[in-house]
């Protein structure tokens, strides 16, 4: 499924939030018949359970956040510079997943078309890089990656790891658009 229309109607709606307390933004953009995801790099952070890692922009509910669009539009503002309620369509969201790290930490992953590509300002003390990576490049970079506690499955793709959390929203999303 390489379609817009498609995609928006194999997602669950954005409106359910499935009791999750934390959001991420899977950003997308259309091109050469193929969707590409943006993905930031955390910066080194001891404070930080995913500290170093590929993610997608996002974070915790704030008691202000009406609901958890609210959380991903403010936490990928915040973090990124985009704002997703301008030239971003909201396409639904995903099934939520729980951290591994931080077991009460339940995230909502919200699937999002940009109409064009946004310009980005990094928060730097939060993010070190971001990059644009076709499916078709994704799917082609499944492995395993071998760690002190052991070999996990992963996506490694221009010298960089995508695995855990960002790994498995990746995966349902693959399986819902019946890539994997």
């Amino acid at each position: 499924m390489r379609d817009v229309r498609g995609l928006s109607r194999v997602l669950r709606s954005v409106s359910d939030e499935q009791g999750a307390n934390a959001a991420v933004a899977v950003l997308l953009r259309q091109e050469e018949g193929d969707f590409s995801a943006f993905f930031v790099k955390r910066v080194e952070n001891v404070a930080d359970p995913w500290s170093g890692q590929m993610a997608f922009p996002g974070g915790k509910r704030d008691e202000k956040d009406l609901n958890l669009k609210e959380t991903v539009v403010r936490e990928t503002l915040e973090e990124t510079g985009i704002n997703l309620l301008e030239g971003c369509r909201f396409l639904g969201v995903l099934a939520a997943v729980r951290s591994r790290p931080r077991p009460d930490l339940c995230i909502l992953p919200f699937v999002v078309l940009a109409k064009y590509e946004p310009h980005v300002r990094l928060n730097q003390k939060e993010l070190k890089d971001f990059y644009w990576i076709p499916f078709r490049e994704l799917v082609k970079s499944k492995t395993f990656v071998k760690f002190d506690f052991g070999e996990v499955p992963a996506y490694s793709v221009r010298n960089e790891v995508i695995w855990g959390l960002t790994y498995n929203i990746l995966e349902n999303l693959f399986t819902v658009v019946k890539l994997s």
